[in-house]
């Protein structure tokens, strides 16, 4: 009892506290899950090396794109984030009228992202002036793909759109049912989506027809990837389902043992698959059968997405921790927990990799540019924190020795 009354005084020292002190070239990552088909793989390694920094945007559950250098960022105080990699300050920021966790894609000068006030905005990157936007029935949470002229985004108006890159105009629209929060993704004129109807669809690209669909045990929420023939995602049942691309027939499942936000992430060398759960466990399993590699377990759920470089995997939990691990054994290389688990806030946003660098953000609205190679970190403003609240006690300590001495 005496120590539960010390970790909530703790607690609310920290709360205080915080009040009062209040704070070369590389492969780019233009899209979600870093490429069309949304493989979460960096296959183009560079030299790139940031410094260490974090920057403070407000609450982030919106995964950056990266083009050129600069990364492109949601934040749910409404606002696109154009940040510089090198320095990690803010170049331009567009205001919408509801919060973004929608993830950006890059394409040819233009950043598309979704948005809570149900549009689809088309930014300039250069100028963060706005091209064009248009208006769905519901808040956005879906991520953009985009695929020749087309750009396809669902909505929680229960549609899949399919707009104009250009101007915006409508081309097709599809109803699923129930809201769409998955991304879509385009390949080979075909696009694969999943509805919280339980549903995966394959749609033309050209006309929004459905070619088949495949029903799930429970909503899927979780983004589809592609690889080799067959479509991988996963759904709240507690499956991850390899289907084949022809007619959605199942190749295999395997099941996670709880729903399943995180999307699936493909070793297109290695044939694995890796995949997050509600059961805080990250899992690698083989693309071709769906046996079992290996799995490694976090302190809460993993509904970031993992992103793969090199013989890396890097990946987020709701435990407040980056973690990354060898994509062969699963065993942790690194960590790092800006909150240091006292003030730790979830990483449901997922990490992407440009160069030797991995960047990711945290719910409470810190991203965070990690060397990965030298395995440097920087340090966070919680740091400060912890030493004030320390310096705090301390000081609280003495005074009641002296209080107690006079008496």
């Amino acid at each position: 009892m005496v120590i539960e009354m010390m970790r909530k005084g703790l607690i609310a020292a920290l709360i205080i506290l915080g009040m009062i002190l209040s704070p070369v070239s590389a492969a780019d990552w233009p899209v979600f899950h870093g490429d069309e088909q949304h493989t979460g793989y960096a296959k183009e390694p560079s030299d790139f090396s940031a410094k260490t920094w974090y920057l403070s945007i407000g609450g982030i559950k919106s995964s950056p794109a990266i083009f050129n250098k600069v990364a492109y960022i949601g934040s749910l105080d409404g606002r696109l984030y154009a940040v510089n990699l090198e320095t990690g300050s803010v170049v331009w920021s567009y205001k919408t009228e509801g919060a973004i966790v929608s993830s950006p894609v890059v394409v040819n000068g233009t950043v598309f992202v979704g948005s809570w006030d149900g549009y689809l905005y088309a930014i300039d990157t250069d100028t963060g002036d706005l091209e064009w936007k248009f208006k769905t029935g519901n808040r956005i949470e879906s991520s953009p793909a985009v695929s020749g002229d087309t750009v396809y985004i669902g909505s929680d108006d229960c549609r899949v759109y399919a707009v104009d890159r250009d101007d915006g105009s409508k081309k097709w629209e599809f109803y699923t049912g129930d809201a769409v929060k998955s991304s879509p993704l385009p390949v080979n004129g075909t696009l694969y989506v999943g509805s919280f109807n339980g549903k995966v669809y394959a749609l033309s690209e050209s006309d929004g027809n459905e070619v088949w669909s495949y029903t799930s045990g429970d909503a899927i929420r979780s983004s589809p990837a592609f690889w080799n023939g067959t479509v991988y995602v996963g759904s709240d049942d507690g499956n991850i389902y390899a289907l084949s691309e022809s007619d959605g027939n199942v190749i295999w499942k395997y099941s996670l043992g709880d729903r399943v936000y995180s999307s699936p992430s493909v070793d297109t060398e290695e044939n694995s698959v890796f995949i997050g759960c509600d059961d805080g466990n990250i899992t690698s399993l083989d693309t071709r059968t769906g046996a079992l590699k290996w799995s490694f377990h976090t302190g809460a759920p993993v509904r970031s997405t993992p992103a793969l470089f090199e013989n890396m995997i890097a990946v987020g939990s709701d435990d407040g921790t980056l973690y990354i691990l060898n994509k062969y054994s699963g065993r942790e290389e690194w960590s790092y927990s800006p909150g240091y688990y006292l003030f730790s806030s979830p990483v449901s946003s997922s990490p992407v990799v440009y160069g030797k660098t991995v960047y990711f953000a945290t719910e409470n609205g810190y991203i965070y540019a990690l060397d990965s190679k030298k395995k440097e970190a920087p340090t966070s403003v919680f740091a400060y924190y912890i030493i004030a609240v320390i310096l705090v006690i301390a000081g609280a300590v003495i005074g009641l020795r002296k209080v107690a001495g006079r008496r």
